[in-house]
Parts: structure tokens; sequence; C-alpha cells
């Protein structure tokens, strides 16, 4: 049964969204949410969906080649490979988190987290610096298709201090309309949809930056996802802007910084330290 909360989101997207054949979209179909709670139940469903299977192992990675990133506008052999190397491996990385919310969207996380991020197990941010002192938990359970080639990754994380699951997302890549370049792809599953998010690869100095901009429909961004009966789906886009800063410190050590934006408006700022078990 749907949760009132996610009928009105649903009657929101179906009055303003625009409605698209699936097959028209490819770059934005992934997995979808159960309408109770997201946590990781969609992993081994969406593998029985595709007649395949999920496997997990130390060297199972977000991106199983960073290589496919490769494009006319951007070189994967100009990151540092221990970037790479956490992308193709991420299991081997051990990842300590901390947040800084911004305080005029503070009281807006507080109000996403009550209503939808804890009842869900999806995107459920720290909303003090504390809350991830214990650590966090990381597990990566790449998705095969009929074939047996990798369809994605599943990347869940866990706070170590109350077990539960506030973070899945679909990891790939994907190519948007009219482009020859690699996209990073991440697809949040929700109830009966989704939150794609296309970011624009870009290397500087041996570091990594990933975009995901506000802009037309099409271009690289964070999208709202509902899926609709005879293959079709309800989609919009959303003024979300998200802009990771990935180096290596002096100590080996991957650094990624992440901000948020909602609009010109600043929500969050996330640090990331990546160490290599």
């Amino acid at each position: 049964m749907t949760h009132p909360l996610d009928r009105v989101t649903h009657g929101w997207m179906i009055a303003t969204g625009r409605r698209v054949r699936a097959d028209h979209v490819p770059w934005l179909a992934g997995p979808t949410g159960h309408p109770d709670v997201v946590g990781d139940e969609w992993v081994e469903r969406t593998a029985a969906e595709l007649s395949g299977r999920t496997s997990t192992g130390p060297d199972h990675g977000l991106l199983p080649d960073f290589g496919a990133l490769a494009g006319p506008e951007f070189d994967p052999g100009e990151v540092d490979p221990r970037i790479a190397d956490f992308y193709e491996r991420t299991p081997r990385w051990q990842i300590d988190l901390w947040s800084q919310w911004s305080p005029v969207a503070w009281p807006f996380g507080v109000l996403l987290t009550a209503l939808w991020s804890n009842r869900l197990q999806q995107l459920s941010l720290p909303m003090h610096p504390l809350d991830a002192s214990f650590g966090m938990d990381s597990a990566v359970v790449q998705i095969h298709d009929a074939d047996d080639r990798v369809a994605g990754a599943a990347w869940l994380r866990t706070m170590r201090k109350t077990g539960r699951t506030i973070y899945s997302g679909f990891y790939g890549t994907a190519t948007l309309p009219g482009s020859d370049q690699p996209s990073v792809r991440v697809i949040f599953p929700l109830p009966f949809g989704s939150l794609p998010v296309l970011l624009r690869p870009e290397a500087d100095n041996g570091g990594l930056h990933l975009h995901s901009p506000i802009g037309p429909f099409g271009s690289h961004g964070a999208y709202l996802l509902l899926a609709r009966p005879r293959g079709t789906f309800v989609v919009r886009r959303i003024p979300v802007a998200e802009h990771f800063h990935l180096y290596v410190d002096e100590d080996g050590d991957v650094r990624a910084d992440h901000s948020l934006r909602l609009g010109r408006i600043p929500v969050l700022r996330l640090h990331y330290r990546m160490r290599r078990a």
C-alpha cells in the first residue's frame, strides 16, 4: 500500500512531469524501489528481473572498469590510479565521513529525514557531524544480466551506530542523447520510481571532478522518475546541483569533497576519506 506522502509526490509528478516511453530514455531507466522500505530490497529483485544474478567480492567496484569513462572529453589515464582503484575495488577501501549542513537548509533536511529518508531507509543523510562518528560500513553488490554481463553495481551503506541502511544506489555509466562521452550514472531507487543522477567527469591534475549541474532535459543533472503502466515513465528534472572533487592527499588517502545545492541555495557539504585496507 502506498504511503500517503508518496501518493502526494506521485500526484505532483503526474501533474507536472513529462510522460515518455521507457525505451526512449535508456539513460534514465533502472531499478525502482519497494513502496514501503527501499533499503537493499531492490538488489536481488533487479537481478531476477534481468534473469541474472548478483555477486560480491573484494574486487567488485562501483565501476568494473574505470576506463569505461573514456571519451572525447575525458581521459581516465589523467586521473591518479588510486582514485581509479577506489572505483574498481571499492570494498578494499575504508570510508570515513564528515557532514556540514547549511543553517538555512538544516530544517529542510530534518523534515526530509523524518518524513521520507528514515522511513524508506534511503538517502538518509547525517544531520549532525557526530552521527557518523562510529563510522560507516560499505558493501558493493554487482548485478549481472542474463548474459552474465555486469549491468551495474549496488552500493549499500549503513551506519555502524544504528545498523540502518542509509543509502543505496545503482552505479554504472550512461551516455546522454547526442553525446559520445560516457558519464557516471547513479540511480537511487524510490517507491515505484527512482532518482537518477548523471555526472560529467573531468580530470584535473590527477584529481577527478564529477559535475551534476542544473540544466535542460537531456543534460547532466538530477531527475525524478515515476514508473507508469504500458512501459512509460513520468520524468521531471529537479533543481539539485552536485559537485564531487576526488583527490589523493599527502598520506596517500583518497579524499572526496561533495557539495549539494538546491537552486542557488547551498544545502550540504560532505567530506569523505577513503583509506586502502
